[in-house]
C-alpha cells in the first residue's frame, strides 16, 4: 500500500489549476485530438550522451506524449525508458501500474515496472516528504540524479504546483504530474527534464533547487 505521501498522487496529471482567470493545468491541452486518438510523437536529437565537458550528461530520449490527461505516469516512465534504447507500449504499462482517469496512486506504482523492464533491480523510489526540500534533500536528488544518468538510465519524479525553468518559462501542475530526468549540467546543478505534457515543452532545463522544491512532499525514482 502506498504511504500517505506518495498516494498524493492519485489525481496526478488529472486536475487543472484555475488562476486569474486561465486554466494552466494539462487538462485540455493533453487530451488527444478527437478524430484521431493517438499520441504526438517527436524525436529529441540532442547532442551526444556523452559530453566533452566535465560535469554533463544528457541522455538520447526517444520522446513521446502523452496520449490523454491522466497519463504521464506512464508516458514518464515509457520516456524515461527509452534512453536505454527500449519501445514499451503505453498502454500496457499503464494497465501494469494500476492508471486510471485519477493518475497514477504513488511512485511505489512505477519502480517495480521500471525494475521489470530494466531486467535489474536498481531502481529506487525515495520521498521528499516536507513541504520544502533542505539542503540534504537537494543534494541527495542531485546525487541521485547524476549517478543514474551516469548509468545510462533516467530518473522518473512525482511533482506538484508551479516551478521555473532556466529559461524562465513557468510550468505549473497543481493538481500533480509525472517527468523524467535525462540529463545534467554543471555537476547536477541543472538538469534536463522529459515532459510529456506539451510536445512543444518537450524538454528544458531546470536548478536542481527549483526542482527539489517542485518534488517536495512527492517523491522520485533514481
Amino acid at each position: 500500500m502506498a504511504t500517505t505521501l506518495f498516494h498524493k498522487a492519485a489525481l496526478t496529471c488529472a486536475s487543472a489549476a484555475f488562476i486569474g482567470g486561465v486554466f494552466t493545468g494539462p487538462a485540455t491541452a493533453l487530451a488527444a485530438p478527437a478524430e484521431t486518438g493517438k499520441t504526438v510523437t517527436t524525436t529529441q536529437t540532442r547532442k551526444s550522451d556523452k559530453s566533452d565537458r566535465k560535469g554533463e550528461r544528457e541522455l538520447n530520449v526517444r520522446y513521446q506524449a502523452q496520449p490523454n490527461f491522466y497519463y504521464c505516469g506512464p508516458a514518464a516512465a515509457r520516456n524515461a525508458l527509452s534512453v536505454q534504447g527500449k519501445d514499451i507500449d503505453v498502454d500496457g504499462m499503464a494497465q501494469r501500474m494500476g492508471t486510471t482517469e485519477a493518475g497514477t496512486d504513488s511512485v511505489n506504482d512505477i519502480t517495480p515496472v521500471l525494475n521489470k523492464e530494466t531486467g535489474k533491480d536498481i531502481y529506487r523510489s525515495t520521498e521528499i516528504s516536507t513541504p520544502r526540500a533542505d539542503d540534504k534533500q537537494t543534494d541527495k536528488l542531485r546525487t541521485d540524479i547524476v549517478g543514474t544518468v551516469d548509468d545510462g538510465r533516467a530518473v522518473v519524479a512525482n511533482i506538484a504546483g508551479t516551478a521555473t525553468d532556466t529559461d524562465g518559462t513557468t510550468h505549473s501542475f497543481e493538481g500533480g504530474h509525472y517527468i523524467s530526468v535525462i540529463g545534467y549540467r554543471d555537476n547536477g546543478n541543472t538538469v534536463t527534464i522529459a515532459d510529456s505534457a506539451d510536445p512543444t515543452q518537450a524538454t528544458y532545463r531546470m536548478n536542481i533547487d527549483n526542482l527539489a522544491d517542485w518534488i517536495a512532499t512527492r517523491g522520485y525514482i533514481s
